[in-house]
């Protein structure tokens, strides 16, 4: 889960969205489309134009990670993460008990 709280609901996000994409041609840049439909929507206009890039990276008509595959990629490295956690973890408790055996005296 996110640490910061979404503010805009996923619908919200998609609309703005694709206004911003509709009504591109009657602005003279992206830029100026997002600051216009920004204030309408209460968001920054940066926020939007991330909105945006995200969407088009999503569809695959611009180049970067898709949030499907970022997410894969995230829980991947956690698992890991805690993987090595746990074998750190055994390593030692090895260790000891080997250091343990050593130490006990011999039976005759």
């Amino acid at each position: 889960m996110s640490k910061t709280t979404n503010k805009f609901s996923p619908e919200v996000r998609e609309r703005a969205v694709r206004l911003v994409l509709d009504h591109e041609g009657d602005y003279p840049s992206r830029w100026a489309a997002c600051q216009s439909v920004s204030a309408k929507i209460g968001c920054s206009a940066h926020t939007l134009l991330d909105w945006v890039k995200k969407t088009e990276v999503d569809s695959g008509k611009r180049a970067g990670i898709s949030t499907d595959v970022a997410e894969k990629l995230k829980a991947l490295e956690r698992e890991n993460r805690e993987l090595r956690q746990a074998n750190e973890i055994l390593r030692k408790a090895s260790a000891y008990f080997a250091q343990a055996e050593l130490d006990r005296p011999l039976k005759r």
